[in-house]
């Protein structure tokens, strides 16, 4: 079968590609993700998640998956050791200059950012209309978290490493959680504090993970609840809205551009 990796291509294969195929780019990051979960929890987490919706939809939408992006937005971790976060000020240059360069090098002219990480979240809003204008790109960002974050059943909202990023690493990537250290953790002690400084649609403030009143080391979240069959459901719920968004993003491509 026919890869739709566009690292494992030959220069002379990339002819495959159209200007209405969809690039798929998975970003994540490199930050604590508690005492059970390595750091790259978001980027293995994109990468799978893309993979598996160009496994559902990659022949109905003739979808080819870009390499991972591995760092983004961090700050609110880098109290923990390990974490790596990239500036505003880079993280809006490499994306700007990736952009720029699937349009030269690639035929394809739209594009779906899997973001891994909900840090990720403020600044890809803020460039989609640039990567849009400036590059001529139909582009959009699925927010795997968001996606997730329904099927939480818990009082404490599940923000970091807790039930469903758990549970999701469980399904995808067993051997890479730390189940032993799981008893030890407690939920955060107030999950008022969470929704006023994480939650608020109104106000944002500068939170940090390593605040005791949001975190258990780091955790944010009811890790104790995890589990495969959950990280399955998450799967599934993904992929499937992700056929929803590849469908708008083809009509909108389709669309007069504004």
């Amino acid at each position: 079968m026919m890869s739709r990796l566009i690292g494992e291509l030959t220069f002379k294969e990339v002819s495959r590609l159209r200007e209405s195929s969809i690039l798929c780019l998975p970003l994540g990051s490199m930050e604590q993700h508690g005492p059970h979960l390595p750091l790259d929890t978001d980027a293995v987490l994109a990468e799978a998640l893309t993979r598996a919706i160009v496994a559902r939809w990659g022949e109905s939408f003739d979808l080819w998956q870009l390499p991972v992006l591995p760092i983004g937005l961090s700050r609110e971790h880098v109290w923990a050791p390990g974490t790596l976060s990239l500036s505003v000020q880079t993280m809006t240059v490499l994306l700007r200059d990736l952009c720029s360069e699937l349009v030269r090098s690639l035929p394809a002219r739209n594009l779906i950012i899997v973001n891994g990480h909900g840090g990720n979240r403020g600044i890809l809003e803020a460039l989609l209309r640039e990567l849009h204008g400036d590059f001529g790109l139909n582009v959009c960002a699925l927010h795997t978290g968001a996606l997730m974050s329904p099927l939480s059943q818990s009082e404490m909202p599940e923000i970091h490493g807790g039930k469903d990023e758990t549970s999701l690493m469980l399904a995808l990537a067993p051997h890479q959680v730390r189940t032993d250290q799981i008893a030890a953790l407690k939920t955060p002690p107030s999950s008022e504090a969470v929704q006023s400084a994480i939650l608020d649609p109104a106000v944002s403030w500068p939170w940090s993970s390593g605040d005791p009143k949001l975190a258990d080391q780091g955790v944010i979240g009811d890790a104790k609840a995890a589990s495969a069959e959950i990280g399955k459901a998450i799967l599934e719920r993904v992929v499937e809205a992700a056929g929803v968004v590849l469908r708008n993003l083809r009509e909108r491509s389709k669309a007069p551009s504004n």
